[in-house]
């Protein structure tokens, strides 16, 4: 299969060396970098990624929305293997979180263009506007106005959290056309996209803990999420109420918590995909009292898996479980809106593809899911074949301190390198 010279790899690590020593300094937020959506340093990001891809003879175009497009000509041009993420951050976050990304997209063309080679079909790294919800909030902005989806009423709707100023008057000041944006304008055709792919540093120690660079993504998990839930029974003296007649919001709550965990262990140990989190639980802070027995609390939970039927039944446990303790104990629970998101699959091909191009340069991987969202679940969930590969990072993401081995980023861009050499065959 492909043959790489060794400075045919270094010209892609030299390209991304240079390019994350640029982001750190020009970006530089201490104690972390930041990168807000449609800010300054998304700016400068955006910049550099041109700059570093011309020398390539890439093609740049920007859609409606402000998402650039980096094309570099395959052998058959009528089709397209995309390779991208954002490259916003969170405040004080770090440096390779998204951008990493970014930069293996171009550095993999650097080492075809070193070669000399052309990859099957173009090549086309997506970068991608305000994927990080804490500037507008909504999820996955960009990839969602690079296929034409997003609602057109967030664009009037939603204010950045710094400025107060609108997404639509954000896009306008940099010189893109919100009202592309509404019309559901889009320099994607689905139909010609062989492949979306987005590399990105891991965001928790499975990796670390496996001794492993590279982890091959099976799904991104789906979620359901009960944001408001709340838990009612009654306050009552600490020493004179007995414990027959109280309504103990508490300790309902907090038995609850405990048979949902036992719940996750029984579901692993069946070796079923699933992560349960109560993120916030508290008492209310006006009425609580060292000597009351909790009247109230607030309870939000949070629960992943790649797996639908896994997603129903954990839902259909928690709220039997807790029809079960309010009964017993005499408390009503509450747990309001249901919100979340649906699993999305990566190609089994894609996923055969990126194992087979691991192998072939002796580089270990672990296959994993992800347990956070990514653009790349937007392009699966609309029919695009894609796949993930993580790169092994430790102290995990949105925070200054994430700790990518640039000797690991070099294994992915080996990989994809690897992937992007296989004939127009094995892709279709």
């Amino acid at each position: 299969m492909s043959d790489w010279r060794k400075q045919d790899l270094e010209a892609g690590g030299a390209l991304a060396r240079r390019a994350f020593l640029a982001l750190e300094k020009e970006t530089a937020d201490p104690p972390g970098v930041t990168r807000k959506g449609y800010g300054k340093g998304e700016k400068f990001a955006f910049d550099l990624m041109i700059g570093e891809a011309q020398a390539l003879g890439v093609e740049h175009r920007y859609d409606a929305g402000g998402n650039l497009f980096l094309t570099y000509p395959g052998e058959d041009r009528s089709r397209v293997i995309q390779i991208g993420s954002h490259i916003d951050t969170v405040p004080h976050g770090g440096n390779y979180d998204g951008a990493a990304g970014v930069i293996a997209g171009v550095a993999a063309m650097a080492v075809f263009h070193a070669a000399g080679k052309k990859p099957p079909f173009d090549l086309c790294v997506v970068i991608t506007r305000a994927e990080e919800s804490c500037w507008f909030p909504y999820s996955y902005i960009g990839s969602r106005m690079a296929l034409g989806i997003l609602d057109p009423d967030l664009l009037d709707s939603l204010t950045r959290s710094d400025t107060g100023r609108t997404l639509a008057d954000h896009m306008a000041s940099d010189g893109f056309d919100p009202d592309g944006v509404k019309r559901g304008e889009s320099l994607i055709d689905k139909a010609k996209v062989v492949a979306h792919i987005e590399p990105h540093i891991e965001q928790a120690p499975v990796l670390i803990d496996a001794d492993v660079p590279i982890g091959v993504v099976t799904g991104i998990r789906g979620s359901f999420r009960y944001r408001t839930g709340k838990c009612e029974g009654a306050y009552s003296h600490s020493g004179a109420m007995p414990r027959k007649y109280r309504q103990d919001a508490m300790a309902a709550t907090a038995e609850l918590i405990v048979r949902m965990d036992a719940l996750w262990e029984e579901m692993l140990a069946a070796d079923r995909d699933v992560t349960i989190t109560f993120g916030e639980v508290a008492t209310n802070a006006e009425q609580h009292g060292f000597s009351k027995v909790a009247g109230e609390t607030h309870i939000c939970l949070d629960v992943r898996s790649q797996d639908q039927s896994a997603l129903d039944h954990v839902q259909a446990q928690y709220l039997a479980i807790a029809e079960e303790i309010g009964k017993r104990r005499n408390v009503k629970f509450d747990f309001g809106e249901i919100s979340g998101s649906t699993p999305a699959l990566m190609s089994e091909n894609l996923i055969g593809l990126m194992k087979s191009a691991a192998e072939e340069a002796d580089i270990p991987y672990k296959v994993m899911a992800s347990g956070a969202g990514h653009d790349a679940a937007i392009f699966a969930l609309q029919g695009v074949p894609t796949v993930m590969i993580f790169i092994r990072n430790q102290n995990g993401s949105h925070n200054p301190f994430e700790a990518m081995e640039m000797e690991d980023f070099d294994k992915a861009v080996e990989i994809l390198a690897n992937m992007l050499a296989r004939p127009a065959e094995d892709w279709l």
